[in-house]
C-alpha cells in the first residue's frame, strides 16, 4: 500500500509539472516552462518522505543494509519486487484516471499531443541512452532521499530534497516510475484520441524504455550511491557489520533472560 501511494505521488507531481510546463511553453522564453515544471515536480519526494511511501528508486539504498549484513540479498530483492509492483499499480491507476477524465483535452488538445510526444521520445532513445539517463537520475534521487533523512525539520527536508530532484527533471534524466506514467498515459491517450504514433507500442515502452531505465536506476542508486557511500563511511567502521546470525543470538539470549 505504501508503494502504491508513492507511485500515486510521483504521477500527481509529474502531471502538475506537465501542466505548468505547458502553460509557460508559449512564452517568449519557452525554457521557463521546462524550468518551472522541474521546480514543482520536487514536491513528489517531499510528499513521500513526509506522508510515508515506498519508492523503488529510493529503496535501492537498501543495498547498504545488505552490505552491513543487516538484511539478506533475497530480502532486498523481495522488497524491490514488491515496491516496484506497487509503484507500477499506483502510477498506472493515476495515468488511466487522467486520460479518461479528459485531462489531455486541456489547452485545445495540445496537452494530449504532448503526452504522446513525450512517450514517443522515450521509446525512440537507444538502450544505452535510456540506461545512462537512468543511472544519472537515480544518483540524484538517492542523494535527495539521503539529504531529506539528514534534515530534522519539514523545511529542511523540503530544501534538501528540492535541488537534486529539480536537477534531474531539468536535465532530462529518466526515472523508471515517472516513465511508467509517461508510457501508459501516452499509449492510452493515443488510443482514446486517435493520435497517430506507430512507433509507440506496449512492447517498445517496456523493452526500449522501462527496462533500460530501471536497470540504470539500480546502477545509479544501489551501485554508485549505495555501494559508494558504504565504502566511504561504513566499510572500515568497527561495530557496524555484525552478522545477522549474531544479532539473532543476542535477541534470543535477551528473551531467555
Amino acid at each position: 500500500m505504501r508503494a502504491i501511494m508513492a507511485g500515486f505521488f510521483i504521477v500527481v507531481a509529474m502531471i502538475f509539472s506537465n501542466v505548468v510546463g505547458n502553460v509557460f511553453s508559449g512564452a517568449e522564453e519557452p525554457a521557463w516552462g521546462k524550468f518551472l515544471g522541474a521546480l514543482v515536480f520536487s514536491i513528489a519526494v517531499l510528499l513521500i518522505s513526509l506522508v510515508g511511501g515506498e519508492l523503488f528508486t529510493g529503496n535501492n539504498l537498501i543495498v547498504i543494509s545488505v552490505l552491513q549484513k543487516k538484511v539478506t540479498w533475497l530480502q532486498m530483492l523481495k522488497n524491490w519486487g514488491m515496491v516496484f509492483m506497487g509503484n507500477f499499480i499506483g502510477a498506472f491507476f493515476v495515468a488511466f484516471m487522467v486520460v479518461y477524465a479528459g485531462i489531455p483535452e486541456l489547452y485545445g488538445g495540445v496537452l494530449g499531443e504532448k503526452m504522446v510526444a513525450v512517450a514517443l521520445f522515450r521509446v525512440n532513445q537507444s538502450f544505452g541512452e535510456a540506461f545512462a539517463r537512468g543511472v544519472l537520475c537515480n544518483i540524484l534521487v538517492c542523494i535527495a532521499v539521503w539529504a531529506a533523512f539528514a534534515a530534522k525539520k519539514v523545511s529542511g527536508k523540503l530544501l534538501m530534497s528540492f535541488w537534486p530532484v529539480m536537477l534531474f527533471v531539468l536535465c532530462g534524466f529518466e526515472h523508471s516510475i515517472a516513465d511508467i506514467y509517461f508510457g501508459v498515459s501516452g499509449l492510452l491517450t493515443m488510443d482514446k484520441y486517435g493520435i497517430s504514433a506507430p512507433e509507440l507500442t506496449t512492447a517498445a515502452f517496456l523493452l526500449k524504455n522501462l527496462l533500460p531505465v530501471t536497470l540504470g536506476n539500480i546502477v545509479g542508486g544501489a551501485g554508485i550511491v549505495g555501494c559508494g557511500y558504504w565504502a566511504v563511511y561504513l566499510r572500515h567502521t568497527p561495530g557496524f557489520a555484525e552478522p545477522i546470525e549474531a544479532e539473532q543470538e543476542e535477541i534470543d539470549g535477551a528473551e531467555e533472560y
